[in-house]
Order: structure tokens, then sequence, then C-alpha cells
């Protein structure tokens, strides 16, 4: 009996109920703070030599290079599933790299070859091409290296050859990844001056030296010769100056700002969408995407509920678009 009166006056005095707001589906749509929708993805493609051929990526499952052919279907996949852009990255022979990235210059190398067809077969989709050393370098560094050490001038020459020569092939966005001081600028006033100033840049403006991205170095064969990139690329105990780099690139002239990578550094993309008024991207890197994979195959999470929640946390820390290799499978799942 007593144990009875105790149930029925438990009832706590609240004005405020949260769970109200979660108590249906409905009401949970109407409140919810963040969206995630194929408008905020952009797809990293691999692209290899040769012709219908698909390379299996050992450390990223799902996950091949692909021959310009190929990366055309792809393409093709990308617009029909409404992701609005795709991230070119190409995987060279050894016999093309050398120490100034020449390779990277050839206008009908496989970067440029690459996006013309796109552009030729797609041309509604936007296409992003990287801008940095380490696919055509022997040192497999995004710099230009002279006695061990990365040349910050010398490199940012070659950075906007680069841009140059991707601008020329008609990409949308030149995306510098190589963290050198003044290569925003420095390609902003390359671009303007042989009449590209309709060629945007999406610069990664904060992009830390991570253990995350050693799946994408298998995917290009583009680990450093000697040494570590800790000179140029960020030290990930570092936040304050990871707005110094945003705020230096948005003066310089990007279009665009990056954190890269994403999962790790949640408390970066927010302090930096809080410091400017430009688009922000992140990038959700191969060891990201990798850790999901493997635990998913292990059985130890649901592999489509984790992409989702990743990808959802990604954007509610601010980021208006992601990098991801699950923009495919992602795209398909929001269709449902």
């Amino acid at each position: 009996m007593w144990h009875s009166a105790l149930v029925e006056n438990h009832r706590l005095d609240l004005r405020q109920r949260p769970r109200r707001n979660r108590r249906t589906d409905a009401l949970r749509r109407l409140v919810r703070e963040t969206s995630l929708s194929p408008d905020h993805l952009i797809w990293p493609l691999f692209i290899c030599e040769g012709r219908n051929r698909r390379e299996t990526i050992r450390s990223m499952p799902g996950v091949f290079r692909l021959s310009r052919d190929l990366i055309v279907k792809e393409a093709r996949t990308a617009a029909r599933l409404g992701i609005p852009a795709v991230a070119l990255f190409p995987a060279l022979p050894n016999r093309l790299k050398d120490k100034v990235a020449s390779e990277a210059l050839n206008p009908k190398s496989l970067l440029p070859a690459t996006v013309k067809a796109i552009k030729n077969a797609v041309p509604e989709l936007a296409v992003i091409t990287d801008v940095a050393m380490d696919p055509y370098s022997s040192d497999g560094h995004d710099g230009y290296v002279e006695n061990g050490e990365i040349v910050n001038d010398r490199t940012v020459d070659i950075l906007c050859a680069m841009a140059l020569a991707q601008a020329e092939a008609g990409a949308d966005l030149v995306a510098p990844s190589d963290m050198m001081d003044g290569r925003v600028g420095a390609i902003r006033r390359a671009l303007d001056a042989a009449g590209f100033t309709g060629v945007g840049i999406l610069s990664y403006a904060a992009k830390y030296c991570s253990s995350f991205y050693g799946p994408f170095r298998d995917a290009l064969d583009s680990a450093p010769r000697g040494g570590d990139k800790k000179t140029y690329q960020m030290d990930p105990a570092n936040r304050r100056e990871a707005i110094r780099e945003v705020l230096l690139d948005v003066e310089e002239g990007a279009d665009i700002v990056m954190v890269k990578p994403a999962m790790p550094y949640l408390d970066v993309i927010r302090e930096v969408r809080n410091a400017v008024t430009l688009p922000v991207a992140a990038y959700q890197v191969s060891g990201e995407y990798a850790m999901i994979k493997a635990a998913a195959a292990k059985g130890w999470i649901a592999e489509e509920a984790a992409m989702l929640e990743s990808l959802l946390s990604i954007r509610r820390a601010g980021a208006d678009m992601i990098l991801t290799y699950f923009a495919r499978t992602a795209a398909e799942v929001l269709a449902r």
C-alpha cells in the first residue's frame, strides 16, 4: 500500500520538460537544429592511369583508385544524387614524380585531363582540385625540399603554376593543401593576372599534422620519403593558431576555409565558424572513414548510423560543407 502511494505522489512540479519536444518524430523534426543533405557533401575521388581500371585501396574499404572514364561515371552519379562537388586527387606512378612536381604543369597529365572530361560530361558539377606537391613529388612532401628543409617561397612559386594549370583545365575551385605561408595571396594574384578571376580558392587553412592521414597516403603512395610534415602542418595541440592561419587566408583572398581533419577537431571547426563569415569546410579524412568501416566490419557499431551521426556532428560544429568518402553512400541513404 505504501508503495503505490509513493508512486502516485511522485509527480515533479516542472514548468520546463524538454522531453515534450522529443515525444514524436514530427515534433523532433520541427525542433531539429542541424540538417544534413547531399548539398553539404563533397566527394573526394582518386584518379589513376589507364582505362576501365579500378584499383582497391586496402586501408579504405569501398574506395578505389579509378581511371578517368570511371571517374566520369562517378561524377554523373554525384550529380544524380545531388552531390554538388567532387574533389580530385591523382595517383601517379613514380616515373612521373620529381623534386619540382613538373608533371603537375603538364596540360595533358592525369588531373587536367580528368577535369576537362568531367566538365564536358557533367558541366553543372563543381570540380575541386588539390594544389600541393606531394602527389607529384619524388620527396613525398607538400613543398620543395632542399637539404632536408621544406623551402616556403620556392614552393609557393610552384603552387601558383599548378593552380594556373588547374584553372586552365576548368577547375571551379583550386584547393591549396600545402600549408605554406602566403600561398593563398600568391595564388589569388596569379589567377587574377591570368584572367581567372572567377576561379575560387578553397583553402586548407587549418590543416593539422595528423595521424589520421595514413590511408590517404596509401591511396596516392605519397608518404614522405624522409622526415615528417611537422614544420608546415599544424601542431594538434594548438587551437588559437588555427584562427591565426584562417584569418590570414581570409585576408589573402580565400573564398572558403577548411579545417582538416574533422571529428578530432570539432572544437576548431566551431572556433573558425565563430571567427569568420566565409563558408567553412571540414574534411572527414581517410583515417576517420577507415575507423568507422573497420568497427562496422567487426560488428561493433552500426555503420550507417555511425556514418550519419559523424557527418551531422561535423555540421553541428559549424561546417557548411564536408569532404567525405561516405558522400555517395550518405547521399543514397538521405534520399530514402
